[in-house]
């Protein structure tokens, strides 16, 4: 069993994008990343400081708009608008969840697509699915990234994923798709989850509950990659993966933490960075 270090990874990137983000400013450009935070979600504020940190230490410019909770769907899509016109920003986030009385939908199809850094946008995801350029949501690019760094052969391979939503299973799946992987794409309807996740050659699980797979329900010698993250009461942050038990039948598996979560950010930043390319192609050609 090999562990797929999404920490040390991150790191090198994290290096690369220094470098570029050097190259940018000999051509007077500084990528920028402007994140909206509303309310006052700890796991969020924490979401958004660890992406904070990453951007200085890459010298890329971050602003942070806090909101109050409190605040209207039109004072939220006006700060987005001011951020679409600004050419000083090169990627926009708005950080999930969002308030109840907020529609994420409308807010998240406001953002430029150009400056759509985590690839939410129906543009975007719809060019995702046409194997199209474009910005992928940053969570499934850093499972490619990785699995690629690892020389994991991802073609012909049967390929299961749980958990379907927007943001993680869905443009997953797409992207193994891209890679020629035959795709199975579970969620709680799904009857029998053990059937599918047994054949698994490579196994992603991105559920937020923890011990939802167990080692009975993986093959031996399965990749598995755990994109849940939930903190128990006792603080300690775990997966959804029954790491321990099922760790011993895999050929690799990634930690939490330390696995797909600093990934993530890496590929925010690897976003950010080819949205200020586009914009210094943009200035080149004035």
């Amino acid at each position: 069993m090999q562990i797929l270090d999404g920490k040390s990874l991150a790191l090198e990137i994290q290096e690369q994008i220094k470098q570029e983000v050097q190259m940018l400013n000999q051509r007077k450009i500084t990528p920028g990343l402007a994140v909206i935070l509303v309310g006052n979600d700890p796991a969020s504020q924490s979401y958004v400081n660890m992406k904070a940190k990453a951007c200085s230490q890459t010298g890329i410019y971050s602003t942070t708009h806090e909101m109050p909770e409190s605040i209207t769907q039109d004072a939220l899509l006006q700060t987005i608008l001011m951020l679409n016109q600004n050419p000083n920003i090169d990627g926009i986030l708005v950080q999930l969840p969002l308030p109840k009385h907020i529609d994420a939908t409308s807010v998240l199809e406001a953002i430029s697509p150009k400056k759509d850094v985590d690839g939410f946008h129906p543009f975007n995801m719809g060019r995702i699915f046409c194997n199209l350029e474009g910005f992928i949501p940053a969570t499934p690019m850093g499972v490619i990234t990785l699995l690629k760094h690892y020389q994991i052969p991802i073609k012909g391979k049967n390929v299961v994923i749980v958990g379907a939503s927007n943001i993680v299973g869905k443009p997953l799946g797409a992207l193994f798709l891209n890679e020629n992987a035959t795709i199975t794409l579970c969620h709680i309807y799904t009857q029998n989850l053990i059937e599918h996740t047994k054949k698994a050659d490579i196994l992603c699980v991105g559920v937020g509950k923890p011990n939802l797979i167990t080692k009975d329900m993986v093959k031996e010698g399965a990749v598995v990659v755990d994109i849940g993250i939930t903190r128990l009461d006792n603080g300690r942050i775990v997966g959804d993966v029954d790491y321990e038990n099922v760790a011993p039948l895999c050929s690799y598996i990634t930690p939490v933490p330390g696995g797909v979560g600093p990934m993530t950010i890496a590929s925010l930043l690897q976003n950010t960075i080819k949205a200020a390319k586009l914009r210094a192609e943009i200035q080149g050609k004035e």
